[in-house]
């Protein structure tokens, strides 16, 4: 139908309105643009629809229609001065139950959210969220207009089972849009401190998981939807967090935080595509708390747990699932194809090198699951078989930098920063790049640890390493049976001959441009050589002593 007649909307009664309004949606529910609608067509439409909106005591289903067509409208980025301005945007503020009356206490402010239709509310929501995400000039408006202070305010509420679920939920996706959106970067300082945000946000958290506990089941759809938009807003107001010094709230805010992160890790979620989204925000929340607050996610080991075979899971008298749960969430992750490297590893590997750098526990759980003792496999190479060891080796030839330096790292965190252990579980050759980047070619342990790592632990090589140990080939990191010398019964004139064969067809592809030829500098990194006869020289010296192999 043509969109003209929407300005007709005004001379029709309550009945012909809807019918209109239906039409209207009807037609262009999959529509996402009108380039030949005039800007001043679309000022009228938009101008008839708000009137409906204003008339005291429509129907809800004439709230509603109204609000369909304005979000159908809101879709399209182009024109948009129509749909956002201030009476246009204090019109869905007040039908979205989220204006915010001023007093000189802030929560003694009043919210009336039950003066309407919740639908109608959530239908408002929807515009809302529409014209934030689409224009600048909303987006600064809803900062400032009390809509973010409202927002806050009706989080007290969601205690009451009347409050449905849409409403909490696209009241997430303003707060969300309002702190995450660079014009609104202000909100985040406000929302955190000024309004109580932060607390009141955890409390909802708390609330989700207690309401499953109280009622024995798992989470639900709708509640693992609604705790990570919770996420999403907790990340933003956390991204700016200053890791070193915290104060005493601040503290007690992380470490309550964390708890709960534990416990979302814990719950049962009845999806699993909803269990890996949520996984996917805990973990991007983790990456902005202070290390120092992982501790919260080891929980002491309990009789009960004692009693069922929870022996995977402990370590060092405490109990270790929530750490699992990541573990294996990076399993997954590395099985799955489903999203880029980058995208999908990289906040993972981020968050679990953090956590074993600053917590000997949670690296010595790690190393026992990622890096178990070798025993036969040492007969493939690291990178060949299905554990999280051959999985994470495989990409240490990544050709996305930011994954591949991100495995080297943790992998290099798990063996407490010791170049040789590194090489006995990746081979040399995997491994090359990290230790050039960190200047460790020359060293035979790292002279400049980051973490906090202990000095000595017990020998962790098993008897069936020990026996194939001395055929490892570093290089490949992998057991190879002894071959033949290809220059046995060679005379020296041959093996001269030989050398010098190399050593031309080196310099040749130096020469096209094909191979740069490097040898170790001092500084433990590769320089490269102007001639190959540089790569001759210095070859007695020494490369550091071996550490010992040991935990």
């Amino acid at each position: 139908m043509e969109l003209n007649e929407l300005k007709k909307l005004n001379d029709c009664s309550e009945t012909e309105a809807v019918s209109v309004l239906e039409k209207f949606i009807a037609t262009n529910s999959q529509v996402f643009s009108f380039p030949n609608l005039d800007v001043e067509v679309k000022k009228e439409c938009v101008e008839a629809i708000l009137l409906w909106l204003k008339k005291p005591q429509i129907a809800p289903k004439t709230s509603i229609a109204c609000l369909q067509a304005f979000r159908i409208l809101s879709r399209d980025k182009a024109n948009m001065q129509s749909l956002t301005s201030e009476k246009a945007l204090a019109t869905l503020i007040t039908v979205a139950g989220i204006e915010h009356y001023a007093t000189q206490d802030v929560d003694a402010a009043t919210l009336t959210i039950f003066d309407g239709d919740q639908s109608v509310m959530v239908e408002a929501q929807k515009c809302l969220c529409n014209v934030i995400f689409n224009s600048i000039e909303a987006q600064r408006y809803c900062c400032k207009s009390g809509c973010v202070v409202g927002v806050v305010q009706r989080l007290k509420t969601y205690g009451d089972p009347d409050v449905q679920f849409d409403v909490k939920f696209f009241d997430m996706r303003i707060l969300f849009l309002l702190t995450a959106l660079p014009t609104c970067i202000e909100t985040r300082p406000k929302v955190r401190y000024e309004l109580h945000g932060f607390t009141y946000l955890m409390e909802v958290l708390d609330l989700t998981l207690r309401d499953a506990e109280s009622q024995e089941t798992d989470l639900a759809d709708q509640q693992v939807e609604l705790c990570a938009e919770i996420l999403k807003i907790l990340f933003n107001l956390t991204i700016s967090m200053e890791k070193k010094s915290v104060d005493e709230e601040e503290e007690a805010h992380c470490m309550r935080l964390v708890s709960i992160l534990h416990d979302l890790l814990m719950s049962k979620i009845m999806s699993s595509d909803k269990r890996d989204d949520l996984q996917s925000h805990i973990v991007n929340l983790l990456i902005n708390i202070p290390a120092d607050f992982y501790e919260e996610l080891l929980t002491p080991m309990v009789e009960d747990d004692k009693s069922m075979d929870c022996k995977d899971v402990e370590y060092d008298g405490k109990n270790m699932e929530a750490i699992n749960v990541i573990l294996e969430f990076l399993d997954h992750r590395l099985d799955s194809s489903s999203k880029s490297l980058k995208e999908s590893l990289a906040p993972i590997l981020h968050c679990l090198c953090e956590a074993c750098r600053h917590n000997r526990a949670i690296r010595k759980f790690c190393r026992l699951k990622v890096l178990p003792p070798l025993r036969g496999e040492v007969k493939q190479l690291p990178e060949q078989g299905h554990s999280l060891r051959n999985k994470l080796c495989k990409l240490l030839t990544s050709p996305v930098t930011s994954v591949k330096d991100l495995v080297a790292h943790f992998i290099f965190i798990l063996c407490k920063e010791n170049v040789n252990r590194m090489v006995k579980y990746t081979g040399y050759g995997n491994c090359a790049g990290l230790l050039a980047q960190f200047g460790l070619l020359k060293l035979g342990d790292s002279g400049q640890r980051k973490g906090d790592y202990s000095s000595n632990s017990e020998d962790s090589e098993t008897e069936e390493y020990a026996e194939l140990k001395d055929q490892v080939n570093p290089i490949t990191g992998r057991w190879e049976p002894s071959k033949s010398d290809p220059m046995a019964g060679m005379s020296d004139e041959q093996k001269e001959y030989e050398a010098e064969q190399l050593l031309n067809s080196i310099d040749k592809l130096q020469r096209q441009g094909i191979i740069q030829p490097c040898r170790v500098g001092e500084d433990g990194k590769p320089e490269p050589v102007e001639h190959v006869l540089e790569l001759l020289e210095g070859q007695g010296a020494a490369g550091g002593a071996e550490a010992p192999e040991c935990d």
